[in-house]
């Protein structure tokens, strides 16, 4: 039997991790804004994880900007973890 989201509730998330990244580098939201080219708020919901549709642009303006790779900004968490984190 197939497994699909239909036939599955609770099928995982996704997790932006933008903010341990801009931390760790001391870079602002303000500072990240000017350095992409986009408005405030985009860069504020990337920090803040609240993304709703994920922006293939803005991702790969962020990793040249970091210099990183999309898996260092974005993660899947599995069903089973999602289950046992917070949040």
């Amino acid at each position: 039997m197939e497994t699909g989201v239909l036939q599955i509730k609770e099928y995982g998330r996704i997790e932006i991790t933008l903010r341990q990244q801009m931390d760790a580098r001391g870079i602002t939201r303000n500072r990240m804004a000017r350095m992409i080219d986009v408005r405030y708020e985009v860069i504020d919901k990337w920090y803040k994880g609240t993304v709703e549709r994920i922006d293939a642009d803005i991702l790969a303006r962020l990793c040249f900007v970091l210099g990183c790779g999309a898996g260092d900004l974005i993660r899947y968490i599995a069903r089973a973890d999602s289950e046992a984190a917070p949040g």
